[in-house]
């Protein structure tokens, strides 16, 4: 799975957003604040990686368990899924 191209992640003000550019604006004309998980999980999305190199990732960053490491990272791909967002 990957990050459909023409959107952008962005830090403003301490806040990631993900905002559409060029032609994704018309289908998708909002923009979507992430966590800082949710940040890196976008990050790992654009370069195509697996869910399991996602939740190695997590683990290795916030010191918790698979399980709710799992979870949240099918719970986000749910998300951006849900809105399009993904290939």
């Amino acid at each position: 799975m990957k990050i459909k191209s023409g959107f952008m992640l962005r830090e403003i003000a301490g806040q990631w957003v993900v905002v559409p550019i060029g032609a994704r604006v018309v289908e998708f004309n909002n923009i979507m604040t992430l966590t800082e998980s949710g940040a890196i999980l976008w990050k790992l999305l654009e370069k195509g990686t697996n869910e399991e190199e996602m939740a190695s990732a997590l683990m290795s960053e916030y010191k918790v368990d698979r399980e709710l490491v799992t979870r949240d990272i099918r719970n986000f791909i749910e998300s951006i899924k849900a809105k399009g967002l993904c290939e």
